[in-house]
């Protein structure tokens, strides 16, 4: 799951602010080349990433209720590390297998199907939104047409290796349609320079 932890603020541009409306949200932090976690569900690439001020807090005013794997719960076996501590509420945890899966305070284990899942979510988030911290569910939810919205927050770094936000070998391609007030077809326009050439040796 994503695991801001150690990520900082400071003024850069964003979208309108979340609402909370009872939306299913597919939500996180992707690396350039479409990572969301590294291998073994690492996050410390996060470190030194900044949002705007206020992003986190937003996220978890509006958010209800977090339904995850059990690969990313393995990795970070505690609620409380969601949003560095400052979200509280239900998190459920779709696995196959909960007899073996590490307890913590504030999870349900689920064995249902992704689309019941979601649906327990909802229900438990009151209003607010649920956020899928998974990038099996959010796929097999946005192949039954159960996504809302989703929201990425690009960070400036290239992992080369990890888990993928969508993969989908021999699928056929998703259209999506921005959410900013735009062109709704526009394509994202970022640039960067990489910070070193080699360790130890900076780019000028």
């Amino acid at each position: 799951m994503e695991n801001p932890e150690s990520v900082h603020t400071a003024p850069v541009a964003d979208m309108e602010p979340q609402t909370a409306a009872g939306k299913v949200l597919w939500h996180f932090t992707m690396s350039l080349d479409g990572f969301v976690a590294g291998p073994g569900h690492t996050m410390d690439w996060m470190t030194g990433v900044s949002f705007r001020p206020g992003l986190v807090e937003e996220y978890a005013a509006t958010t209800g209720a977090v339904l995850g794997g059990r690969d990313g719960w393995d990795a970070f076996p505690d609620a409380g590390v969601i949003y560095g501590g400052a979200w509280q509420g239900p998190l459920f945890v779709l696995t196959h297998h909960p007899e073996d899966a590490p307890s913590g305070t504030g999870v349900t284990f689920l064995t249902c199907d992704a689309a019941d899942a979601v649906r327990i979510a909802l229900e438990a988030a009151g209003g607010k939104n649920v956020e899928v911290f998974s990038p099996t569910i959010g796929r097999q939810l946005l192949e039954r047409g159960l996504i809302d919205e989703i929201d990425l927050h690009i960070a400036p770094v290239l992992l080369g290796d990890g888990i993928r936000l969508y993969d989908q070998p021999g699928g056929t391609p998703v259209r999506l349609a921005r959410q900013d007030g735009g062109d709704r077809t526009a394509a994202v326009n970022v640039r960067y320079r990489p910070l070193a050439t080699a360790p130890g040796q900076s780019v000028g």
